[in-house]
């Protein structure tokens, strides 16, 4: 696997609207558009945002802020595979990931496989991509971004479907 840029990072937070004002008032970030994904929450770029998803060229926003609905936490349990989004307690606070752009995923699974490591995946066709979750020895999650053209032909039985 070759890792070619970190790609964004994402805050996970009871308040999307004062993560937005800290990381567009504060930061001089930008609000602008983000897959309708079943949790609350906004991408945020640095200086003038794509119009829409589809004439991204890449260009995802910087900081990810996903919204934890403490009566609804499903959709983001379905959307990111991990089971506890209610709690911001323990594990790595309000860091929620850090992405990595990358190629390589046969190699990656296999090395996950022979680490005996879980992993998550899922495909976002109208980003382009597949992605891979997988958490470091300290919890710290760790999306990697591959090319859709990466993505498994059928589901791999080694993907776990959440991190409990």
């Amino acid at each position: 696997m070759e890792i070619k840029r970190i790609d964004h990072y994402s805050i996970r937070t009871l308040d999307v609207e004062a993560s937005r004002r800290f990381y567009t008032e504060i930061i001089g970030l930008t609000v602008g558009p983000r897959p309708a994904f079943k949790f609350p929450g906004l991408w945020l770029y640095n200086g003038e945002p794509p119009g829409d998803l589809q004439h991204a060229n890449g260009n995802y926003g910087i900081v990810h802020v996903m919204g934890v609905d403490p009566g609804d936490p499903q959709g983001l349990i379905d959307t990111v595979g991990y089971v506890d989004p209610e709690t911001l307690e323990g594990g790595t606070g309000s860091l929620d990931h850090i992405a990595l752009s990358v190629t390589g995923r046969e190699s990656m699974v296999g090395r996950c496989m022979k680490a005996g490591l879980k992993y998550f995946e899922r495909s976002v066709p109208t980003l382009g991509l597949h992605q891979m979750f997988l958490k470091d020895p300290n919890g710290v999650m760790i999306e990697l971004n591959f090319p859709a053209s990466e993505a498994p032909k059928e589901k791999d039985p080694a993907t776990t479907e959440a991190f409990r």
